[in-house]
């Protein structure tokens, strides 16, 4: 038997005696990393394990709150802003599916609702430019026309 499969053997062991003195509803887990060697990591899982709860015991107990700084939330926050900014251009929509695509539709939403008020100007500026034409052609604003103008 290699040194791996023994240690998980005395680990499963070891994790079912820990379990023993749970009570009924508790669950166990056990973690084994080593810093820089992902490839060496160990978990192992007891029985109806939920992994989210696993990982919302380390953020409550381990001090990662959601204002902590950690490369997982920054890499997630990364992805989230670099699908709003896609959005916003209209380019590399996620695949279906993807739990990127609403921040993707959040900055397509903003992106339309920017070009939209930039057609507006650019329509006002027109119009604008067109009024102060006639206005030249005409020889001028007489300023008495705006303080006779009626109300």
């Amino acid at each position: 038997m290699s040194a791996i499969n023994r240690f998980h053997e005395v680990a499963n062991d070891a994790l079912v005696k820990i379990s023993n003195h749970l009570t009924a509803e508790a669950k166990l887990s056990l973690v084994i990393y080593t810093p820089g060697e992902p490839e060496q990591d160990i978990l192992l899982k007891g029985p109806g394990v939920d992994t989210d709860e696993v990982l919302n015991t380390i953020r409550r107990r381990g001090g990662l709150s959601l204002d902590g700084d950690n490369a997982y939330k920054r890499g997630i926050c990364d992805v989230a802003v670099g699908a709003m900014a896609a959005g916003k251009q209209s380019i590399n929509q996620p695949p279906e599916g993807h739990w990127g695509q609403r921040f993707w539709d959040i900055g397509r939403a903003e992106g339309a609702l920017q070009e939209e008020l930039i057609q507006a100007l650019r329509l006002v500026r027109k119009e604008l430019d067109a009024c102060q034409r006639v206005i030249h052609y005409a020889g001028g604003f007489d300023p008495a026309y705006v303080d006779d103008a009626p109300l």
